[in-house]
C-alpha cells in the first residue's frame, strides 16, 4: 500500500515538471483520480487510450488492486492532496 503511495507521488512530480505541466497535468489528475476511485473494469477501460502494451496494463491493474483494497475515505483522501499537488504544479506556469 505504501509503495503505490509513492509511485503515484512520484510520477505527479515528474509529470508536473514546469515544461509539461500545462499538457499533462489535467490528463494525470484524471487518470490518477480514476485510478483511485474508478471500477477496476471501468478503469482498464481508460488505459486502452494510450495503447500501451498488454503487460504494462497488467502490472498497473495488479498495483489498482492493492488500492482497491484501501477504504474508500482513504482513497478520497488521497485524490485530495493530488488534487492539492496538481493546484501547486499548475500554478508554478503562471509565475
Amino acid at each position: 500500500m505504501r509503495l503505490s503511495l509513492s509511485v503515484l507521488l512520484v510520477t505527479l512530480a515528474l509529470y508536473c515538471y514546469e515544461a509539461n505541466a500545462a499538457v499533462v497535468c489535467p490528463a494525470l489528475a484524471t487518470d490518477m483520480s480514476g485510478f483511485l476511485l474508478q471500477d477496476k473494469i471501468i478503469y482498464e477501460k481508460t488505459l486502452e487510450k494510450y495503447k500501451a502494451p498488454p503487460e504494462v496494463i497488467e502490472a498497473k491493474m495488479q498495483v489498482k488492486a492493492c488500492t482497491d483494497q484501501m477504504s474508500l475515505m482513504s482513497r478520497g483522501l488521497i485524490a485530495k492532496i493530488l488534487g492539492k499537488l496538481l493546484i501547486k504544479c499548475l500554478a508554478t506556469l503562471e509565475i
